[in-house]
């Protein structure tokens, strides 16, 4: 499968990857209490090992975009989903704090740059006009998982116990990455030493750094409240976890949907527009949820469908306003950067969130609405980022096509 001739399906195969890393990371919220009970985690504990993954990642991104397109991104791909593959499989295999912490560190160093390099071959094969539609297919990861992923993965932990789902993902994951194996051919070239140090050099860019700095405020925001929504909707509203596998399960169908629509809404009306709308709308649920009444199953599902619609489509219009300032060149070092960003802001908010919350002595979680606010304050941040990022790049683009009239005149 050549990806310059079919994006669209060079999509869906890319979707189905970031769906095992997501898979990897996501389910592990849901098993909070579990994990925490059986391998006797603090809540401290379990949000390092939610830190960890993130922070990782993170460094490794940083660190990948001083080399990573000086060699064919095909392989570079495959070799660090491999990895990814042992550090899931590690998981399931935990025997306490210190185990668990290694399994997400090695998981998380090899799982964002996967994300970055899948992004940047689809990027570049995929025409700018269609490339909302593109990233939207991809973020449709993030429904499959909490339609199917999330409540299959405590399903099979409510059976086998936590390993089962870690064990889940690696499978799948071994057998989508002998498809990449197989249907991959060399998407990329191997930048030159000019090229490498040229792009390297473009890093601190204006609308680089701005949109750097927007995908961590985005990603920050949601991320003070998501690894803890589990736990709260357990302890705090009294869920089953049958109840939790069925709120999931809403959230993310109608993510599913929402994703492929919000794709859309930004290949036509661009995505400074429909990122400012998803910001501000978004802010609502996430001062909501903390303060839903225990027992409501029914709006408790009505308000989790609202928080996952809005929270994860806006990085949809992020990643292909961030990456549309980039040349091609550069584009596989640049998604590394913001990828470690990426990483690194929902490592930072899961710590930050950690060290804001307490529990009672019956379990229940302590201080979930004074964290929202923060959430909230960190997506007006957000906002002011994106309306700075957007005059910039129109100035820009303003100084580019006086630039050609400046030469006639001149000549």
């Amino acid at each position: 499968m050549k990806l310059e001739r079919r994006p669209d399906r060079s999509a869906w195969l890319f979707a189905g990857v970031e769906l095992t890393l997501l898979l990897d990371f996501m389910v592990l919220m849901p098993l909070g209490p579990e994990l925490m009970r059986e391998l006797e985690l603090s809540p401290a504990h379990f949000g390092a090992a939610v830190s960890a993954y993130t922070l990782a990642s993170a460094l490794v991104g940083l660190l990948a975009s001083a080399w990573l397109e000086r060699f064919e991104l095909r392989s570079v791909l495959l070799y660090l989903y491999a990895g990814f593959i042992v550090a899931s499989g590690a998981c399931a295999v935990a025997s306490g704090f210190g185990s668990l912490l290694a399994a997400r560190l090695l998981a998380g160093a090899c799982a964002g740059l996967s994300s970055s390099v899948s992004m940047a071959l689809l990027v570049n094969a995929t025409p700018a006009d269609r490339r909302g539609g593109a990233v939207g297919t991809i973020m449709t990861a993030y429904s499959v998982s909490a339609v199917a992923g999330v409540p299959l993965g405590l399903w099979l932990a409510s059976l086998w116990g936590f390993r089962a789902p870690f064990i889940a993902v690696a499978l799948l994951a071994l057998l989508l990455w002998t498809m990449l194996f197989a249907r991959l051919d060399a998407a990329a070239p191997r930048a030159s030493e000019h090229d490498a140090r040229r792009s390297l050099g473009q890093r601190w860019r204006g609308e680089w750094v701005l949109g750097w700095s927007l995908t961590f405020l985005v990603v920050a925001a949601g991320f003070l409240l998501i690894p803890f929504l589990g736990a709260f909707m357990v302890e705090n509203l009294g869920l089953e976890p049958r109840s939790l596998a069925l709120v999931y399960f809403a959230g993310g169908a109608a993510s599913f949907f929402w994703s492929r629509y919000v794709g859309k809404l930004v290949d036509r009306f661009g995505p400074s527009r429909i990122l400012a709308g998803l910001l501000v709308a978004s802010a609502v649920p996430h001062l909501a949820f903390p303060r839903l009444p225990a027992g409501a199953l029914t709006l408790t599902i009505a308000a989790f469908v609202g928080f996952m619609t809005l929270t994860s489509s806006r990085m949809i219009p992020t990643l292909v306003l961030v990456t549309s300032e980039v040349p091609a060149a550069a584009r596989a070092r640049y998604l590394a950067i913001n990828s470690a960003i990426s990483e690194g802001a929902s490592g930072v908010a899961a710590w930050v969130g950690g060290a804001l919350l307490t529990t009672t002595s019956l379990g229940a979680l302590k201080g979930l609405e004074r964290l929202s606010w923060v959430a909230a304050a960190v997506t007006a941040l957000a906002l002011l980022v994106l309306g700075a990022l957007v005059r910039r790049t129109r100035a820009a683009e303003r100084a580019a096509a006086r630039e050609p009239q400046s030469l006639g005149e001149a000549a």
